[in-house]
């Protein structure tokens, strides 16, 4: 069988990069184990964005790391209604947003928000080793109770930051997932939260897992961003990411990962 495969000229291009090139060929369809593979991949995504997250071990995990813990969820009532209704995964449910009330005020600096996103695989299996990266960065900083929250949009981290009184918000959320990626975390950094903020007002950091961009860059990223979005008041397009620079003159610095786009929003 193996006399009918015709090989790509581009082979030897695949050992930079995850994406399906060179795969050869079969008459006029892809070898079997190609085609299995990408309906594998296909699987897995779909099973991302449908799978749910499972908060009770997540907030076990943060607990075991000495975070204080929220849980939380937005007006979308299930699954079903996230995906058909983004703007019901941008706002607090009724319940979420009693029990808010009820938190002591603090006015932290900083707040972390999980949330599901559309791949629950990335938020359970991300975001704890981001934090264990990040959080030893700030140690001047007051941070605020890390939230979990279901069915949740990034803009869902505004409400909460509003509410929590936050002078910023890190929201921390499964991106849409790849066919190569579908446990990609997406973090979005705002600064003065509220409902209504735009896009124009946020910084993102994409692709944050093992494979794209690692933990300890990402933490580095995310680290500059807050510190600079703290002095100058502000994220968003007034805020630029000169994050690399630093590492350009830093010895042995880690690779930068490939980003992807979130959409999560």
């Amino acid at each position: 069988m193996s006399d009918f495969l015709e090989k790509n000229p581009w082979n030897a291009l695949r050992q930079f990069t995850n994406a399906r090139i060179a795969l050869g060929r079969a008459g006029n369809s892809l070898p079997t184990a190609p085609l299995l593979a990408f309906n594998l991949s296909h699987a897995q995504a779909r099973d991302a964005v449908h799978h749910p997250l499972d908060t009770e071990v997540l907030h076990e995990q943060l607990r075991a790391q000495n975070f204080r813990t929220l849980d939380l969820h937005s007006a979308a009532p299930d699954r079903e209604h996230y995906l058909r209704r983004p703007d019901l995964g941008r706002r607090l449910s009724e319940e979420s947003r009693a029990a808010l009330a009820q938190v002591p005020s603090e006015s932290p600096d900083v707040v972390f928000v999980i949330g599901d996103g559309l791949s629950a695989f990335a938020a359970s299996k991300q975001s704890i080793p981001l934090l264990q990266a990040v959080c030893p960065k700030l140690t001047d900083w007051r941070i605020g109770p890390v939230v979990v929250a279901r069915q949740a949009r990034v803009a869902l981290g505004d409400e909460i930051g509003e509410l929590l009184g936050a002078k910023l918000v890190v929201m921390l959320i499964g991106e849409r997932p790849g066919l190569s990626s579908p446990d990609s975390l997406g973090i979005y950094l705002t600064y003065a939260p509220k409902v209504g903020c735009s896009d124009a007002q946020r910084n993102c950091i994409s692709n944050v897992r093992p494979e794209g961009l690692n933990y300890a860059l990402a933490a580095h990223k995310l680290h500059y961003l807050l510190t600079h979005a703290r002095r100058l008041g502000l994220t968003g397009v007034g805020l630029k990411d000169d994050s690399d620079a630093a590492l350009a003159h830093t010895p042995s610095a880690p690779a930068v990962g490939d980003d992807s786009s979130s959409d999560a929003s």
